[in-house]
Protein backbone atom coordinates (compact mmCIF):
# COMPACT_ATOMS: atom_id res chain seq x y z
CA UNK A 1 0.00 0.00 0.00
CA UNK A 2 1.42 3.40 -0.94
CA UNK A 3 1.59 6.30 1.53
CA UNK A 4 -1.36 8.14 -0.02
CA UNK A 5 -3.65 5.10 0.33
CA UNK A 6 -2.33 4.42 3.84
CA UNK A 7 -3.03 8.01 4.93
CA UNK A 8 -6.52 7.90 3.38
CA UNK A 9 -7.30 4.76 5.38
CA UNK A 10 -6.02 6.38 8.62
CA UNK A 11 -8.06 9.54 7.96
CA UNK A 12 -11.23 7.51 7.32
CA UNK A 13 -10.75 5.58 10.56
CA UNK A 14 -9.95 8.78 12.48
CA UNK A 15 -13.16 10.45 11.30
CA UNK A 16 -15.31 7.36 11.85
CA UNK A 17 -14.05 6.87 15.42
CA UNK A 18 -13.91 10.39 16.89
CA UNK A 19 -10.18 10.76 16.40
CA UNK A 20 -9.18 7.24 17.44
CA UNK A 21 -7.09 4.98 15.18
CA UNK A 22 -6.48 1.36 16.22
CA UNK A 23 -2.93 1.28 14.84
CA UNK A 24 -2.02 4.18 17.14
CA UNK A 25 -4.11 3.08 20.12
CA UNK A 26 -3.54 5.19 23.17
CA UNK A 27 -1.98 8.07 21.26
CA UNK A 28 -3.87 11.24 20.35
CA UNK A 29 -3.93 12.09 16.67
CA UNK A 30 -4.60 15.11 14.51
CA UNK A 31 -5.22 15.66 10.84
CA UNK A 32 -3.33 18.66 9.54
CA UNK A 33 -4.82 20.50 6.58
CA UNK A 34 -1.44 21.66 5.29
CA UNK A 35 -0.97 23.89 2.27
CA UNK A 36 1.61 22.63 -0.20
CA UNK A 37 4.75 24.78 -0.19
CA UNK A 38 5.13 24.35 -3.95
CA UNK A 39 1.58 23.62 -5.13
CA UNK A 40 -0.60 25.68 -2.80
CA UNK A 41 -2.96 22.67 -2.66
CA UNK A 42 -4.52 21.57 0.63
CA UNK A 43 -3.10 18.25 1.78
CA UNK A 44 -4.44 16.14 4.64
CA UNK A 45 -1.76 14.68 6.91
CA UNK A 46 -2.64 12.38 9.82
CA UNK A 47 -0.07 12.58 12.62
CA UNK A 48 0.40 11.36 16.16
CA UNK A 49 0.19 14.30 18.54
CA UNK A 50 2.31 14.64 21.66
CA UNK A 51 0.68 16.51 24.52
CA UNK A 52 3.27 17.01 27.26
CA UNK A 53 2.90 17.82 30.95
CA UNK A 54 2.88 21.54 30.16
CA UNK A 55 -0.16 20.98 27.89
CA UNK A 56 1.93 21.83 24.84
CA UNK A 57 0.74 20.21 21.62
CA UNK A 58 3.83 19.05 19.74
CA UNK A 59 4.48 17.45 16.36
CA UNK A 60 7.77 15.69 15.72
CA UNK A 61 9.04 15.43 12.14
CA UNK A 62 10.62 12.03 12.79
CA UNK A 63 9.34 10.46 9.55
CA UNK A 64 9.82 7.04 11.23
CA UNK A 65 13.56 7.68 11.38
CA UNK A 66 14.06 8.48 7.69
CA UNK A 67 17.14 10.43 6.63
CA UNK A 68 15.02 13.30 5.29
CA UNK A 69 12.20 15.46 6.64
CA UNK A 70 8.61 14.61 5.78
CA UNK A 71 6.95 16.91 3.21
CA UNK A 72 4.61 18.37 5.82
CA UNK A 73 7.61 20.04 7.51
CA UNK A 74 8.24 22.21 4.45
CA UNK A 75 4.53 22.90 4.05
CA UNK A 76 4.25 24.16 7.64
CA UNK A 77 7.34 26.30 7.27
CA UNK A 78 5.80 27.94 4.20
CA UNK A 79 2.20 28.11 5.50
CA UNK A 80 2.01 27.89 9.32
CA UNK A 81 -1.67 28.94 9.57
CA UNK A 82 -3.78 25.86 8.92
CA UNK A 83 -6.88 23.94 9.95
CA UNK A 84 -6.52 20.99 12.30
CA UNK A 85 -8.90 18.16 13.08
CA UNK A 86 -8.70 16.81 16.62
CA UNK A 87 -11.23 14.31 17.96
CA UNK A 88 -14.51 15.69 16.62
CA UNK A 89 -13.55 19.33 16.18
CA UNK A 90 -11.85 21.30 13.45
CA UNK A 91 -10.16 24.58 14.25
CA UNK A 92 -7.67 27.05 12.79
CA UNK A 93 -4.28 27.19 14.43
CA UNK A 94 -0.83 28.59 13.94
CA UNK A 95 2.04 26.12 13.92
CA UNK A 96 5.43 27.36 15.06
CA UNK A 97 8.72 25.54 14.63
CA UNK A 98 10.75 25.40 17.81
CA UNK A 99 14.25 26.89 17.77
CA UNK A 100 16.97 24.25 17.46
CA UNK A 101 18.03 24.16 21.13
CA UNK A 102 14.44 23.88 22.39
CA UNK A 103 13.61 21.29 19.71
CA UNK A 104 16.64 19.21 20.70
CA UNK A 105 15.49 19.25 24.34
CA UNK A 106 11.97 18.13 23.35
CA UNK A 107 13.39 15.36 21.13
CA UNK A 108 15.60 14.12 24.00
CA UNK A 109 12.64 14.07 26.40
CA UNK A 110 10.44 12.25 23.89
CA UNK A 111 13.20 9.68 23.27
CA UNK A 112 13.31 8.99 27.03
CA UNK A 113 9.54 8.38 27.05
CA UNK A 114 9.27 6.31 23.87
CA UNK A 115 11.69 3.54 22.91
CA UNK A 116 10.34 3.55 19.35
CA UNK A 117 10.91 7.31 19.05
CA UNK A 118 14.46 6.84 20.40
CA UNK A 119 15.06 4.39 17.53
CA UNK A 120 13.74 6.98 15.06
CA UNK A 121 16.20 9.54 16.42
CA UNK A 122 19.10 7.11 16.00
CA UNK A 123 18.20 6.07 12.47
CA UNK A 124 17.51 9.68 11.36
CA UNK A 125 20.93 10.89 12.53
CA UNK A 126 22.65 13.10 11.59
CA UNK A 127 19.34 14.69 10.55
CA UNK A 128 17.91 16.87 13.29
CA UNK A 129 14.25 16.08 13.93
CA UNK A 130 12.22 19.29 13.66
CA UNK A 131 9.59 19.97 16.31
CA UNK A 132 6.48 22.11 15.86
CA UNK A 133 4.11 23.55 18.46
CA UNK A 134 0.43 23.90 17.71
CA UNK A 135 -0.79 27.23 19.02
CA UNK A 136 -4.36 26.36 19.96
CA UNK A 137 -6.95 29.11 19.77
CA UNK A 138 -8.01 30.55 23.10
CA UNK A 139 -11.59 30.54 24.39
CA UNK A 140 -14.00 32.55 22.22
Amino acid sequence: MDMKAFNAQIIDEFRANKGKVAMFAGYPMVILHTIGAKTGNTLLVPLVLTINDADEWLLFGSFAGASRNPSWVYNLRAHPEIEIEYAEETFRAVISELPEAEANTKVELQAQISEQFAEYVKSAAPRRIPVFRIEKPGPA
